[in-house]
């Protein structure tokens, strides 16, 4: 489940999980009463752009006897991947994984990116 922050008045960062997008609400109200309102800015601090990096993607992979024939697909639609034996692709970045993606026709729909 994705993690939402909101900010007190004292400027304390709270977390708070909630499952389902239509439920996050624009403000919470604390243990002892006090409101707080979403933090975007502390949302996006949380999760280091390079966090994760580089990412082997089972999701996007194919049978481990393409995996030379994904490489060189990949390489020649200009975003050279690396390709593990098994047939996943390496994204180096977020913006490589949308470029990959991309150049395949692909796209996920629950992305960060």
């Amino acid at each position: 489940m994705p993690l939402y922050c909101y900010e007190d008045e004292a400027g304390k960062i709270h977390e708070r999980k909630f499952s389902i997008m239509a439920q996050i609400p624009p403000e919470i109200t604390l243990d002892d009463g006090r409101k707080a309102k979403r933090c975007y800015q502390a949302e996006q601090a949380s999760v280091p752009a390079t966090a994760g990096w580089p990412l082997t993607c089972f999701a996007s992979g194919v049978n481990a006897a393409q995996a030379g024939e994904l490489r060189d697909f990949l390489s020649r639609k200009g975003v050279p991947t690396e390709v593990t034996p098994q047939g996943d692709p390496v994204y180096r970045n977020a913006r490589h994984r949308r470029k990959a993606l991309k150049a395949r026709g692909m796209f996920d729909r629950m992305a960060y990116c």
